[in-house]
């Protein structure tokens, strides 16, 4: 059985809350997933393109995970889409890299559930903020099974019953991964 293959993008993973928590919980199952940060491999920004297109070939799935920045992705993340969703690789003339490739968002929002709708405080869901990727996903034909989200991120320690509700999350992504 190939591995998923969970690439991760935040460019302060070590302060992190969420997200490490995250890792930490796939991190018990070196089986089941491969863990790749990013930020660590690059930390000057120039991202091996060959070699991380060796890396999705030799897994069954991927999962980009990643923070909601700005209500948009790190711009790391948008970097490695355009270098290495490269035209003969990932689309185009015998880009078939992906087709049919279980591909999967995992995502924390600083911002709470309640707010991330029509009628809350931004008046867009976090579906609509991320619907670029699906497109993205489907141009390069991945079989897109959509998103894991955390949301209320920057509450954190101050939030009554925050610890329990995030490793909650974390064993519920461990889950959401492990059906792909």
């Amino acid at each position: 059985m190939k591995k998923t293959l969970v690439i991760v993008f935040h460019p302060s993973i070590d302060t992190s809350v969420a997200n490490k928590c995250w890792l930490q919980e796939l991190a018990q199952h070196p089986e089941r997933y491969t863990l790749h940060d990013v930020h660590r491999a690059y930390p000057d920004g120039n991202i091996d393109v060959a070699r991380e297109q060796a890396l999705v070939e030799a897994h069954a799935n991927v999962v980009l995970q990643f923070p909601v920045y700005w209500f948009n992705c790190p711009p790391l993340l948008k970097r490695w889409l355009d270098d290495v969703l490269a035209y003969g690789w990932a689309y185009g003339t015998g880009g078939d890299a992906f087709k049919g490739r279980k591909v999967a968002l995992a995502v924390t929002a600083g911002i709470r559930q309640e707010d991330f709708t029509p009628e809350g405080k931004w008046k867009v869901t976090l579906a609509q903020l991320l619907a670029p990727f699906d497109v993205t996903l489907a141009y390069i034909g991945a079989d897109n099974r959509r998103f894991f989200a955390f949301y209320g991120a920057e509450d954190g320690p101050k939030e009554t019953g925050y610890a329990g509700r995030l490793a909650r999350s974390a064993q519920e992504y461990e889950r959401f991964l492990a059906a792909l």
